[in-house]
């Protein structure tokens, strides 16, 4: 990977006030950048505090005492499990991301064609480029995401109150470390390259490990971030045909379902007991991290190492896409809506967050089933890949 510097950045650098009024404001969600691109070292202030509990028992909770169980039995290792001394070729990786991008993309090509456009002189060659730099920027923001989930899952070590919750939370810990270790060497070692950490992906992280509750830590985690990265990884799963990175994704998604699960499952006990004007913060909380996570897929990064200046006329045809064009986003969202739904956030509060997912077109989602229903379908068989 390319060298860092060893500085520290503050997560202030990252911050905006979302509008979540205009969620399509060109201008703010530019201004959202990585001020060092060069830090290797990123420190947020955690204001939660540390729980013991003194109380044992073990299978209080027996759903989450399951989980433990499955988590226990389920562990795979990333340095035997995985061939490595697979041959990567990189232009059919970018076929590959080129077919997943097909619909995704036109806006794009329309852009191009538009006069006075940024990319008016791009032909076969700078698109082909641009599919590659694309799907390192996002196996580099998976990257980036699982190191998250490894901090923000030993937060709720520290923090949950339950010790069937601490004991599954402890399980997924190993998990993510598996997954930052895989997903930095396929990085490393594979495609020699990458990107910094995506700022509306930093912004994200940042209030999850900054909030001093516990449970906005599991809703921005193990519901938002974590349930859309198992929707990503399943996709690029089913359309990849490099051996390596199909079988790294399977043995994550494996990981992941159970992480949202234990969102879901932790989460409806807690979302029993709070008041109305607790819940409504939640969904304005989920609301932020979709648009967030949203724009952090109009990858603005590829843009500027591709050498294009003026990205926004691009970032505007994204935005203003067809909803043919916005489907592969919106099925991102295939894994938040229901469990949202599961939680009983979609109508709380006269439907605030139905309403605001009805707006970015994610809402035909609600009745999919919710992640602690089918997290089994994703473990992993004998010869899986």
């Amino acid at each position: 990977m390319t060298a860092t510097t060893n500085s520290t950045t503050s997560s202030t650098d990252y911050i905006r006030s979302l509008d979540t009024n205009d969620p399509n404001d060109v201008d703010a969600i530019l201004e959202v950048t990585n001020t060092d691109r060069d830090a290797a070292i990123s420190v947020v202030k955690n204001n939660a505090d540390t729980i013991f509990t003194w109380d044992y028992e073990k299978g209080a909770r027996p759903r989450l005492a399951k989980l433990y169980e499955k988590s226990k039995h389920s562990m795979w290792d990333g340095e035997i499990d995985l061939d490595w001394s697979t041959n990567v070729e990189l232009d059919q990786l970018a076929a590959d991301m080129a077919m997943l991008g097909e619909v995704q993309f036109r806006p794009i090509h329309r852009a191009a064609e538009e006069p006075g456009s940024p990319l008016k002189n791009w032909g076969d060659k700078e698109f082909h480029e641009f599919s590659m730099q694309s799907l390192v920027w996002q196996l580099s923001q998976f990257l980036h995401g699982e190191q998250g989930a490894l901090v923000a899952t030993a937060k709720i070590v520290e923090t949950v109150p339950w010790i069937d919750a601490k004991y599954y939370a402890s399980t997924q810990v190993m998990d993510e470390a598996r997954h930052v270790e895989v997903f930095a060497k396929y990085l490393d070692t594979k495609i020699e390259d990458s990107y910094q950490v995506n700022p509306h992906l930093q912004h994200l992280l940042d209030d999850v490990i900054n909030d001093s509750r516990w449970d906005m830590t599991y809703l921005g985690m193990q519901i938002m971030i974590e349930g859309l990265a198992l929707a990503a990884f399943g996709f690029l799963h089913s359309m990849t045909t490099e051996p390596l990175l199909k079988k790294l994704l399977r043995y994550v998604m494996s990981d992941e379902a159970r992480h949202v699960a234990f969102g879901v499952l932790s989460l409806q006990e807690v979302y029993q007991h709070m008041s109305l004007a607790e819940i409504q913060e939640r969904q304005e909380f989920a609301f932020e991290a979709a648009l967030r996570m949203r724009d952090r897929f109009l990858q603005q990064e590829v843009w500027h190492r591709m050498g294009v200046e003026n990205v926004k006329p691009i970032i505007q045809a994204q935005l203003n896409a067809s909803d043919e064009e916005k489907e592969f986003q919106r099925l991102l969202f295939s894994k938040i809506v229901p469990n949202c739904r599961k939680l009983g956030l979609l109508d709380a509060g006269d439907g605030w967050l139905r309403t605001k997912f009805e707006e970015i077109g994610v809402i035909q989602f609600e009745h999919l089933e919710s992640t602690d229903e089918e997290y089994a379908d994703f473990a992993l068989a004998e010869g899986d890949a």
